[in-house]
């Protein structure tokens, strides 16, 4: 299924859900829709691009949510399983049924899950963490799981965002202060647990953090996008933008790594400890 077909689907069905409209708000404001529309399907986009041609491998959606690019991913013939907590949960089954009028969805499979509490070892060819990275604490410990899930040849394809990003980090300064960190009661799992509160990082963090629990960021895989604010859209092409836009990374690294509020990468297992 393409991205433009899967989207047209998604609106409808958000129409349908009210969970899932207050969620992605596509239809909250007009004068915003293309913005948040681009911005979509540029994460979608670069998660398929990344993704192994060969249909049989296992891949696993650490932080699925509404299941949404899990969802996606089956209609394009993967076999995803997927763990999400809080209230997304229970909205996955209603999606399933709305999706499997389009294709088969069995291959999508989910449990409410705290990647804390351990993955399989050594099973996936692919972990996708998107909008999760920021949310898991402690960091470390969650990086040492992914990296034990991953087999040797694993990889983690990333869909964050730039935590080097000049208003966005005044923004949740102004929403949380400092503190980045937070425990919170999972009533399913009956114990706190740790969640970072919208805690992100810049790539160079990102890449420290990596190495130090064998794990290697490519280089060549590491985009940046969302760089235009909606009034930019008024009028013109979203394509156009978009292209813009990686023009624009490309000339200019001030404005990539301070004014950029997406960033995406790829990271591969290794074996650095004799490094």
């Amino acid at each position: 299924m393409k991205i433009d077909v899967f989207f047209d689907l998604l609106l409808k069905e958000i129409k349908l859900n009210e969970d899932l409209s207050q969620y992605y708000k596509f239809h909250a404001s007009e004068r915003r829709f293309k913005f948040r529309k681009a911005y979509f399907i540029q994460r979608l986009q670069y998660t398929l691009e990344q993704m192994p041609k060969d249909r049989a491998v296992k891949v696993f959606d650490l932080g699925c949510g509404y299941g949404t690019t899990a969802l996606f991913l089956v209609l394009n013939g993967y076999r995803v399983s997927g763990i999400t907590l809080e209230f997304y949960f229970k909205t996955i089954k209603e999606r399933m049924a709305y999706w499997g009028a389009f294709g088969d969805v069995s291959g999508f499979t989910f449990e409410y899950r705290n990647i804390l509490d351990g993955i399989n070892a050594h099973a996936y060819d692919v972990i996708i963490a998107q909008d999760t990275l920021h949310h898991l604490e402690p960091i470390g410990q969650a990086l040492k799981v992914i990296h034990q899930g991953l087999k040797s040849d694993g990889i983690l394809i990333s869909v964050e965002e730039n935590g080097s990003n000049i208003v966005q980090n005044l923004k949740l300064i102004k929403q949380r202060g400092f503190k980045k960190v937070k425990t919170i009661y999972d009533e399913v799992l009956k114990k706190d647990i740790l969640i970072g509160d919208e805690n992100i990082r810049s790539l160079v963090t990102w890449e420290t953090l990596f190495y130090d629990n064998n794990l290697l960021i490519n280089a060549t895989s590491v985009t940046y996008i969302r760089f235009f604010y909606p009034w930019s859209y008024h009028n013109k092409p979203i394509h156009e933008l978009m292209d813009r836009e990686q023009a624009l990374q490309h000339k200019s690294m001030l404005l990539k790594k301070w004014f950029f509020f997406g960033l995406n990468f790829v990271a591969q297992k290794a074996d650095l400890s004799n490094h």
